[in-house]
């Protein structure tokens, strides 16, 4: 019997828990969440009961499952389904939203099941948390526009757009970013500080340097990385000091960027380390 779960909460703000699953028989009995379940199905499709109503998943597709609503759960295929799953705090999606998610839990939206997928990415490595906050701003502005009806179906402006110039405010998140080079902050900090929505901000600072804020912070701490790893640093030393969770969260990054791992780096056994 194939049955695979993995499951762990992130340090990120507004996700409780993130719950992957394999399953061939399980079927899940009617039950209740106090947080909102976002479920993208990676293999085979899923059937389920919500609030009385039958409906159906598959891997086009997104499902939201309000909180407080009874669901149930099985496979519709003979093989099982896989699935990836995100509870969602009720400060990402506030409880007024709940009607709505009833009458139309499925989503047919291709943007958004590809942003959920990157959060999933991201969500995975906890040195990426930084990225994963600003995801997650994305699935939830996507997610409320769906859900909240307005004329001309667009979300509305997020809130302190018009109080600071895209260019100046993006000027103060990059200030930002480079004091908290190693210490690192989270975008609910930095969007408390600067007044501003946290997607305008994440769009204000790729509007105006060509990359999101995470790659941003990334590319910088390589830079430190580097000239730590020149100047004799053993690679352990250099992720704390350059801002990485651990070890590995440096040398996988370290590879994106340059191609070689930091030990091979420093030993000088790739002329391309040092352009």
């Amino acid at each position: 019997m194939r049955t695979r779960v993995a499951a762990w909460r992130p340090a990120v703000a507004g996700v409780a828990e993130v719950f992957h699953a394999d399953f061939v028989d399980h079927a899940y009995p009617a039950h209740t969440h106090d947080a909102w379940t976002l479920l993208i199905v990676d293999d085979g499709a899923i059937r389920y009961d919500l609030d009385r109503t039958e409906h159906g998943t598959v891997g086009a597709e997104v499902t939201l499952l309000p909180p407080h609503v009874a669901h149930d759960g099985r496979s519709a295929t003979r093989h099982g389904f896989r699935k990836r799953v995100l509870y969602l705090d009720t400060s990402v999606l506030g409880e007024e939203l709940i009607g709505a998610a009833v009458e139309t839990p499925s989503l047919s939206d291709p943007q958004l099941r590809d942003r959920i997928h990157r959060l999933h990415r991201a969500l995975v490595h906890p040195g990426d948390a930084f990225e994963a906050e600003s995801r997650l701003a994305f699935v939830r502005e996507r997610l409320s526009g769906h859900l909240r009806t307005r004329p001309g179906g667009g979300p509305p402006a997020p809130s302190g757009s018009a109080t600071v110039a895209t260019g100046q405010l993006a000027g103060r998140l990059r200030g930002l970013l480079d004091a908290r080079l190693t210490t690192g902050i989270t975008l609910v900090e930095a969007a408390a500080t600067l007044a501003a929505h946290p997607t305008h901000l994440v769009r204000s600072f790729t509007r105006r340097y060509g990359l999101p804020p995470h790659r941003y912070l990334t590319g910088r701490r390589i830079d430190l990385a580097r000239r730590l790893l020149l100047a004799g640093m053993p690679p352990a030393e250099v992720a704390v000091s350059a801002g990485f969770y651990d070890q590995a969260h440096l040398t996988r990054h370290f590879r994106r960027y340059l191609g070689v791992g930091p030990a091979r780096f420093a030993a000088g056994a790739d002329p391309v380390g040092r352009t």
